[in-house]
This record gives C-alpha cells, structure tokens and sequence, in this order.
C-alpha cells in the first residue's frame, strides 16, 4: 500500500452531505498530491460514477478513474464523520472512501491496485479498526502495515 498512498493522502474526518460533495472534496485532495487540475478530477469520477456506483458494500466506496497525465497510481483514503448515501450496491450508507486515480497506460497495475484495495477493504475487522482509529496517522498505519500480513485470497 506504500506505493499507493501517503500520510498526506489520508482525511480522517471528511464533512460530506452526500455523494457528490464527497467526490469534490477527495477530487480536492487529489490535486494537491498530483498537481493535475480538481474540476478534471472530480470530472473522470463522475464519469465512472454514471457507468455503475463504486459504492461496494459494507459502508465501503472505491471511487477510482484513469487521467493520461499521471505518472502512477495515487490513492486517497478519507473517513466520513457521517455514513452518506453513495448508491451503494447493499443500499447502505457509506463511511469509508477509498480513492484510487491511475495513467491511461496503467492498463493491469490499475486493476492489480483495485484489487488490493478491495481486498484490504473486505476485512470487517480492518474496517473496524479504520473506523475506529483517532487520527489521520493511525489510520495511515493500519492501511500500510496490515496489507504486509493480509494473505493474498
């Protein structure tokens, strides 16, 4: 999970109304870390939000799309201060958002980076833990360390 998010990447109590003010403020974030613009951003997020919701279940969403001008995959985790609708596939509100932005030609590192995501992301007891963690440098610890003793399934 190194390669894919730092501690800066991590907001640990996100104000969000609904789905839409959500992906603005992770688009926000987004561009800090990658330099690209947050109207492109939060654009290529609309787009894959329209082909099928990203919201996985279990108060969990993966939103994630590709922009040519990226060098590598980035990630953004943020912790909602409260559950929001985000079309979730179970119908449940969502808590905890995963980010995911890869280059146009990440082709298999994109879906080995979702992957990996979804997989840490099935564990209740992580989820637990992230939703349970005080702050941004817990929650960063727990995404990072864990993933080293999380068999491959």
């Amino acid at each position: 999970m190194l390669d894919l998010i730092t501690p800066q990447a991590i907001l640990p109590h996100l104000k969000a109304g609904n789905k839409k003010q959500a992906l603005q403020e992770l688009a926000r974030k987004a561009s800090e870390l990658t330099g690209q613009p947050e109207r492109t951003i939060f654009d290529v997020l609309l787009d894959r939000e329209r082909l099928g919701t990203t919201g996985v279940g279990h108060g969990i969403a993966i939103p994630h799309g590709k922009l040519s001008s990226l060098d590598r995959v980035h990630g953004v985790f943020a912790r909602l201060e409260r559950p929001i609708d985000f079309d979730a596939i179970d119908e449940q509100p969502v808590d905890l958002v995963f980010l995911l932005l890869a280059p146009d030609q990440s082709g298999a590192d994109h879906l080995k980076a979702l992957a990996r995501v979804s997989r840490l992301l099935r564990d209740q007891s992580m989820c637990e833990k992230l939703r349970g963690a005080q702050s941004g440098d817990a929650i960063f610890a727990l995404l990072t360390t864990q993933q080293e003793a999380t068999p491959a399934a």
